[in-house]
């Protein structure tokens, strides 16, 4: 059987398809070199797992690499007390160290027997303190420094017992001149365990000091490259003979997903294994690829469910968000604001130089799509008027744009005419946005455009059957305003290679010309529609 994409647990290299992360591995050998202690804290589904593997085996030579995994093998009841932690950590250690294919020293192999002996019989009076001094003495008896990883962080995150395992961990590091200790130790989760008290219960909110301030910053990419996405792809692409363009569809993977290690792997196996055995289009071209990103956010998988699922967890999560979505918002990025540290952490957004900008379009649209939830829609008028008329749109096969802006028009004016201007600033995009879905739902998809986020305008992009449109939306500042728009929308236009584009202008003047109408910038003509 031949390699497959991989989006179920680690991937491995004689199995799947998957980019070449030695680079990265290289990267966090210096830290374990160095010495230091370090999180690799990302989103989920971020190749944590993939690359703690990978790690170990990488470092096999030169480190005894403890692997650990808190979710398989620390429940929770693991953590119910300081005796029943230290005796359930301490059999884990030897259970790893003995199925090491090692020749250990003698006395190496005398700390691990005495260790063994200590929890052979689940003794009570084992705690953190004589646990880490049975460790200490493995670590003076090696021959080969140490190295503590434990994946999954985040199942303990919420224990008392933790913090002081990391009390340990940290006065050992502190001593580690005069005690033997751990070469490096890298706790890798979804949450900074600098910053606990994001995941602590608000019972427990008194105990939220995390001693894990000794961690140094880990700055090590953890996103695919497009390069490294096209190296994957001309891997497959020697194996299978498609005739694609790889370094044209890792742009296309990467330019949707920057580089979000689920995402990639997920659309190349709907390509792969969906749109191949369908038939309809040619999986691995534009065509198919858009078909992908239609089916994947149609996908009822686990990381989506857990994104949505941090709105209700966090709502003032849910709120930012919004903000920054449907009003443009412009978001500083503040280390000190919570909400948004939230958002980093959980994958919705990255700093771009000191800017908070969605992730990546994929994110991006299931945001908008959760948004414009069926409750919400069941109560919008204008989702009602657009389901009456979504049948009216469609001419042989192709998708009329020019005719859902002049219905939009009229809905719109009917409905929301006389409302103030700070409504249609608020309301207006998410109003076209409520509109548009039905029509291309199920079809279609839609994205938008981050880089036009902060320049008082919005660009979002339709994806129709292979075909693309793009609907700039902003606010009427103005005609020498409105020129500028025009002539930025013509560049965009270039930028995709399109002839056509189109305008939605929100106007607050009491006299505004309300319609449609065509306007010919270079050698592009753009619909321009104005409520």
């Amino acid at each position: 059987m031949g390699k497959i994409f991989n989006v179920a647990a680690d991937c491995k290299r004689d199995l799947h398809y998957m980019v070449d992360i030695s680079a990265r591995l290289t990267a966090i050998q210096d830290y374990v070199d160095r010495g230091e202690y370090f999180t690799i804290n990302r989103a989920r589904q971020y190749g944590k797992t993939t690359t703690l593997r990978a790690l170990a085996e990488y470092l096999k030579d030169k480190y005894y690499i403890v692997s650990m995994d808190f979710q398989m093998q620390m429940s929770y009841a693991k953590f119910r007390d300081e005796n029943t932690f230290s005796v359930a950590f301490a059999k884990a250690f030897v259970r790893i160290v003995e199925n090491m294919d090692e020749s250990f020293t003698d006395g190496m192999k005398s700390a691990v027997a005495d260790l063994k002996i200590a929890i052979k019989e689940d003794r009570e009076d084992l705690e953190l303190v004589e646990l880490f001094q049975f460790l200490s003495n493995i670590c003076k008896e090696a021959d080969r420094p140490l190295v503590l990883v434990i994946d999954e962080i985040d199942s303990a995150a919420n224990n008392q017992v933790f913090l002081d395992f990391l009390s340990q961990l940290r006065g050992y590091y502190i001593d580690r001149d005069r005690s033997s200790t751990f070469q490096s130790v890298i706790l890798a989760g979804v949450y900074d365990i600098k910053n606990l008290r994001k995941k602590l219960r608000p019972d427990e909110e008194h105990k939220i000091n995390s001693p894990w301030n000794i961690a140094a910053d880990f700055d090590v990419d953890m996103e695919l490259s497009r390069d490294g996405i096209k190296g994957m792809l001309d891997e497959y692409e020697a194996d299978h003979q498609t005739g694609m363009d790889t370094g044209k569809m890792a742009g296309f993977l990467y330019d949707y997903t920057s580089g979000y290690p689920y995402l990639v792997s997920r659309l190349c196996k709907l390509m792969d294994e969906k749109i191949s055995d369908a038939g309809t289009v040619k999986a691995w071209t534009k065509e198919g690829f858009l078909e992908a990103v239609r089916l994947l956010l149609l996908d009822d998988n686990t990381l989506f469910e857990s994104l949505v699922g941090k709105l209700s967890d966090y709502p003032r999560l849910g709120q930012m968000l919004r903000e920054l979505l449907f009003s443009g918002k412009a978001i500083t990025y503040t280390p000190t604001n919570q909400v948004v540290n939230l958002a980093l952490m959980f994958g919705f957004v990255r700093n771009e130089e000191g800017k908070v900008i969605p992730a990546n379009r994929i994110f991006d649209t299931l945001l908008y799509n959760h948004f414009l939830s069926l409750d919400e829609m069941e109560k919008s008028d204008m989702y009602k008027a657009s389901l009456q008329d979504k049948n009216i749109f469609i001419r042989d096969g192709h998708l009329d744009m020019r005719r859902i802006l002049e219905r939009f028009v009229l809905h719109f004016h009917e409905l929301y005419g006389d409302r103030e201007e700070e409504f249609l600033e608020e309301e207006g995009r998410r109003y076209f946005l409520l509109y548009l879905r039905p029509i291309i739902n199920g079809t279609g998809s839609y994205y938008v455009e981050a880089r036009t986020r902060s320049l008082g305008r919005t660009d979002i992009i339709v994806d129709y059957r292979g075909e693309q449109m793009i609907i700039e939306t902003k606010i009427w500042r103005g005609n020498e305003y409105n020129s500028r728009g025009e002539r930025q929308l013509e560049g965009y236009l270039d930028d995709y290679g399109l002839h056509t584009g189109y305008m939605l202008s929100f106007c607050f003047n009491r006299k505004k010309q309300v319609g449609v109408r065509e306007v010919k910038v270079g050698d592009k003509e753009i619909i321009e529609a104005v409520v």
